[in-house]
């Protein structure tokens, strides 16, 4: 049996993998009380201790537990920005390719995607792979997400007394075109130039919707069937699949997959302008549902185990 440690469990992230995790009879999980998982000293043992440690914490946080790793068995999956573009970090999107899939599988230091950049990369990199992209591509990527996105303190926002008024429409930010995300879309899709990012986070609580829209011109001769074609032939699940269409009578929810792990992409408008859309939870495949596959992978057990698919 595989012992767990869930650094930041009380976070949204972490209590979701928890969930997934605790119903499980294959591995333990490492838990602590309120006053120990304050405690350096005490979360320095428990992350020497396990198999497995996933880190749900704030960056500078996720980066000063992975110093406290001394133990080089402990195999070390972060669900925090800090790690994602490092070297040396399996970026954990198996789905991608081969080289992906086995970077996690053998890797001791795994960073999970962000869940906005993740749904952009599931569109892009095959693309640009396929030669209907280039890494010269200049592009724009609208995401739209659920309030828990935001993390315990946003949740808190837009449940409160008051939030009805305050927090009722959608909202626009990362208006400076400097959002933490953009550092990993740019280099995992492979680009020059990272895209102009449109995020809007909105009143629910979770589930997302990534839409990267393309001119004629933008795909090198190629047409939207090519597209769906690359995407039919790589994404054919379990988690991340290719779809004809998503739609519901003409719309897509932000919340359609909410509560589920899976990822699901697909191409929509005609040979002149494109989208390219993937839709998703931002608590599923956008964080902790991809922690639990990567996870799967390095103890050599079906991806889909504990998932909610």
């Amino acid at each position: 049996m595989k012992t767990i440690f869930i650094d930041g469990k009380a976070g949204t992230t972490g209590l979701r993998i928890y969930e997934r995790l605790s119903s499980r009879e294959d591995i333990e999980i490492i838990t602590l009380s309120e006053e120990d998982r304050k405690s350096t000293e005490c979360r320095k043992k428990a992350l020497n201790s396990c198999d497995i440690a996933f880190l749900c914490l704030p960056d500078d946080a996720a980066r000063e537990a992975v110093g406290l790793v001394e133990n080089p068995a402990v195999t070390v999956i972060d669900t925090s920005t800090a790690h994602r573009t490092e070297t040396g970090w399996a970026y954990g999107f198996p789905e991608l390719d081969g080289i992906f899939a086995e970077n996690i599988k053998n890797g001791k230091r795994i960073a999970v995607p962000g869940c906005h950049a993740g749904g952009f990369i599931a569109l892009v990199y095959p693309l640009i792979q396929a030669g209907i992209l280039t890494v010269d591509s200049r592009l724009v990527c609208n995401s739209i997400t659920g309030y828990s996105g935001g993390g315990k303190r946003m949740i808190a926002e837009y449940e409160s007394e008051t939030a009805a008024e305050a927090y009722s429409a959608p909202r626009q930010y990362g208006f400076n075109q400097n959002h933490k995300h953009l550092k990993e879309m740019q280099k995992i899709a492979g680009l020059k130039t990272p895209p102009v990012f449109c995020p809007v986070v909105s009143n629910y609580y979770s589930g997302m919707e990534v839409t990267v829209p393309l001119f004629a011109e933008d795909i090198n001769g190629f047409s939207a069937d090519d597209i769906k074609k690359v995407y039919a032939d790589k994404y054919k699940g379990p988690v991340v699949s290719y779809a004809e269409s998503l739609d519901d009578g003409g719309f897509i929810s932000g919340n359609k997959y909410s509560g589920f792990d899976s990822m699901k992409i697909t191409v929509a408008g005609n040979d002149e302008r494109i989208l390219l859309i993937s839709a998703y939870d931002n608590l599923g495949k956008g964080a902790s549902g991809a922690a639990v596959e990567c996870m799967n992978m390095v103890l050599g057990e079906n991806i889909t185990k504990g998932l909610c698919l």
